[in-house]
């Protein structure tokens, strides 16, 4: 490693852990600022697609990960008013290729942290804002504390900091049409029977149910924020707009835990054409947040800390 080489990476989610590993790995000394007091991650669930996997796989991580989560086989689409519309085999549908995981976040985190290691982690490390010379970048942060590197990398999520001190006349995310309620229910796999998953879609409707371990499962429902209204608590929203009709599913929410229950309205933002400037750039949902139908912000993000690792080794 290259002490008098380092980066400087604000935010601890997945995307930051693994561009850390990533520039450690190519040589760089790495420091990773966390605004919260400790490590966590809520206990939902990651759609792991191949690319992930094969970002992971780069990473040195693809083994655990997949030995920790839960890949999908059978399953089914259902219409919102329980009839069948078609039962598939996610082998027979994949082909020979990698299979997508499903894996639990806090599983996924647990993993990078591990890897990363806790001498790069500095919590209760707020950003607010930066200056960039010509061979330099400082991090401003809270109390008026800094630290210095040759690169900033924004791992910092859609309100990015980061993104606001490149771009300071970007309006700030604006709320989508879309409402989303995610949960996890533990010890309720028996529920699905001898499936993998179950997809709903009906009127303004789309949800999901799916393994993340032999006995979790990860389930959302996505909604028109129209439809929703002012209800924040989850368990009322899902109650009262998911009309699905479907004793599996209701089990299925019957048996989470409040604690292990999340509503949000989702947020959005137009593409930027430039992700970084300088010796400061963004990565994962600071430089191009996604809803999450596509599966895919975890995976984005992983594949932009391997590209990074690569583009500066």
């Amino acid at each position: 490693m290259d002490s008098s080489r380092t980066a400087l990476i604000v935010g601890a989610g997945i995307g930051g852990l693994a561009a850390g590993i990533s520039l450690r790995r190519a040589g760089w000394h790495v420091r990773i600022f966390e605004r919260a007091g400790s490590p966590r991650e809520l206990g939902f669930a990651l759609g792991l697609a191949p690319n992930a996997i094969a970002a992971l796989t780069e990473l040195g991580l693809a083994d655990p990960v997949i030995a920790g989560g839960f890949v999908p086989e059978q399953g089914e689409v259902r219409r919102a008013d329980g009839r069948l519309f078609r039962r598939f085999d996610a082998v027979t549908y994949v082909g020979t290729g990698r299979l997508p995981v499903i894996v639990l976040r806090p599983i996924l985190h647990g993993i990078l942290l591990d890897a990363i290691g806790p001498e790069a982690l500095l919590f209760c490390s707020e950003a607010v804002g930066i200056e960039s010379s010509g061979d330099h970048v400082v991090l401003r942060m809270n109390g008026g504390r800094t630290a210095v590197g040759d690169v900033l990398i924004g791992a910092d999520g859609v309100g990015s900091v980061i993104r606001r001190a490149l771009h300071p006349d970007e309006p700030p995310p604006r709320p989508s049409r879309y409402a989303g309620v995610r949960g996890v229910a533990h010890d309720a796999g028996h529920h699905l029977g001898d499936l993998s998953a179950i997809a709903y879609f009906g009127h303004r409707l789309e949800s999901a149910v799916v393994r993340a371990s032999p006995s979790s499962v990860y389930w959302c429902v996505s909604l028109l924020a129209e439809d929703v209204g002012r209800t924040e608590d989850p368990r009322t929203v899902v109650q009262q707009f998911a009309r699905i009709r479907d004793e599996r599913f209701w089990s299925i929410v019957e048996a989470t835990r409040a604690e292990d229950l999340r509503f949000d309205r989702l947020q959005e933002r137009d593409p930027i054409d430039a992700w970084g400037s300088g010796r400061v750039t963004l990565l994962g949902d600071a430089a191009h947040p996604m809803l999450p139908h596509t599966g895919q912000g975890a995976g984005q993000a992983l594949e932009d800390a391997v590209a990074l690792g690569l583009a500066l080794s």
